[in-house]
């Protein structure tokens, strides 16, 4: 039988993407025996709990409250109560405000534990088709046009498989600056990962923008964009052309700032 959850300790707890039988076993004991359950949405949270039959305290976690959220939980760390942390789905602390927590906790030798579970980053990866041996995961590119093909523009030399989230209303625009910048690279598009009415699209950039135009993405979205050729990587493409003299320049709109 298990001692956890232990005192003192925090616990980062993945939760289903989808499919509610993918909680662990696990899983499911730390949340039912944890003194606090740390939530992104609490009303999410309650509706996975009761699914189990799982009847915890709840304080909510998240972007607009982690500053003063924080200390109050490394708080009752400190006083030694054991704290579950919880994404709306996922692993916590990916591209998410649970690392906030985790920084202050491993900051005062705290002790932090994960319980491992379902990623939608590894789960798109795996059925990418892409490979799966050296790969990077970027987050949400930036929202303005300027600086998200700034960024893209830094990973083109980069061999890594890249893997992106991405909104539905923003997928198509990504996917454009993407294709302008990288080229038409192999890549994949996963939607509704572990849901009824799951789904992945390979093929070439252009192909899968063609697809997007084509019908209006709804869900939340994870891209897998192959890495590098050899010759983009090894510093041996061609020479880009100089820059225009500051006089032909184009004005920087403010979108671009």
């Amino acid at each position: 039988m298990s001692d956890e959850p232990e005192p003192a300790t925090l616990y980062l707890v993945a939760t289903p993407i989808g499919n509610v039988e993918d909680l662990s076993p696990r899983a499911r004991r730390i949340l039912a025996d944890a003194g606090i359950v740390a939530a992104e949405d609490t009303r999410h949270t309650r509706g996975l709990l009761a699914r189990f039959g799982i009847d915890r305290p709840l304080v909510s976690y998240h972007d607009h409250n982690k500053e003063a959220r924080t200390p109050e939980l490394v708080a009752r760390l400190r006083e030694g109560a054991s704290i579950a942390v919880v994404s709306d789905a996922g692993s916590p602390g990916i591209s998410d405000p649970a690392f906030t927590l985790v920084r202050a906790a491993v900051r005062e030798d705290l002790r932090v534990v994960p319980i491992p579970g379902p990623s939608s980053v590894l789960c798109a990866l795996e059925v990418s088709g892409l490979p799966t041996d050296r790969f990077a995961f970027e987050g949400f590119l930036p929202r303005k046009p300027g600086r998200r093909r700034a960024r893209i523009r830094e990973l083109r030399a980069d061999p890594r498989t890249l893997i992106f989230f991405e909104s539905p209303h923003r997928l198509g625009a990504a996917l454009r600056d993407l294709h302008a910048e990288l080229g038409d690279r192999p890549a994949s598009i996963s939607r509704e990962l572990t849901k009824k009415f799951e789904e992945t699209r390979r093929g070439p950039i252009s192909s899968l923008l063609a697809w997007v135009q084509e019908r209006p993405p709804r869900g939340e979205f994870v891209l897998v964009v192959g890495g590098a050729p050899r010759d983009v990587a090894d510093g041996s493409e061609a020479e880009e052309p100089e820059p225009p003299e500051e006089d032909d320049a184009e004005p920087i709109r403010e979108e671009d700032e």
